[in-house]
């Protein structure tokens, strides 16, 4: 067996040790996250040192400058298994907060099913139903109130009409009476009229004009007559 697999056998062995909590681990990822990019930060400085070194060697101390290349090779190792593993402990974090939050999630899930479950408990279908009735029936009746006042009040509305009528017209004879009797009339002359002045016989020329146009007409009224015989014959 692998000293990695006895590593982690060994510290898996205790049975006693509780699991830790998504809060506890998420807070060890983030640790390890910010203690990996320090540890990069200095790797890259020391690449670039490196890198400096050499080309201050150059040429001149050429054993020197190969050393700088050498170790800058190795950082630049280093960092490039730093990134995987910073990747490697993002994704598990990423992973581990949706698990926390699935778990919220179904958590408060189940304490509103719960709460539901307690309030439907105190719940009876049939008071429900007698409830939506009598409010229906109390709607009804406020219709009806409403309405009620709504109509035209008529006290005393119940006369016999033909009676109103002939009062109506007895007081309006009354009264023509009244303003006939307070009419004065002129004083009659007490002298005789005067003679109409004899008039002569005679036919008026308008009687005369009145006639003729009589005349004419009953001629018109022959002559039709006749036509229409001939015409049927």
């Amino acid at each position: 067996m692998s000293k990695l697999g006895k590593f982690f056998k060994g510290g898996g062995s205790s049975k006693s040790r509780a699991a830790p909590s998504p809060q506890e681990a998420l807070v060890r990822l983030r640790e390890t996250e910010e203690m990996l990019g320090k540890k990069q930060e200095y790797l890259e400085n020391r690449i670039q040192r490196e890198i400096a070194l050499a080309k201050k060697h150059g040429t001149q101390n050429k054993r020197a400058a190969l050393q700088a290349l050498k170790r800058k090779k190795r950082f630049e190792k280093q960092l490039t298994q730093i990134d995987g593993t910073l990747s490697t402990i993002e994704f598990q974090r990423e992973a581990l907060e949706n698990s926390h939050t699935n778990t919220e999630v179904l958590r408060n899930m189940g304490f509103a099913a719960k709460a539901m479950k307690s309030v439907h408990e105190n719940m009876d279908l049939n008071k429900i139903d007698d409830l939506m009735q009598e409010i229906t029936e109390q709607q009804d009746i406020a219709q009806e109130i409403s309405e009620a006042f709504s109509q035209r009040v008529g006290f005393g509305d119940d006369f016999d009409e033909d009676e109103l009528m002939a009062e109506l017209e007895e007081l309006e004879q009354e009264e023509l009476n009244k303003k006939m009797t307070n009419i004065c009339l002129p004083n009659v002359p007490s002298s005789s009229l005067p003679a109409q002045p004899n008039r002569k016989p005679g036919m008026s020329s308008t009687a005369r004009r009145s006639r003729a146009a009589s005349s004419r007409r009953a001629q018109e009224e022959d002559d039709d007559i006749k036509q229409l015989a001939a015409w049927a014959t």
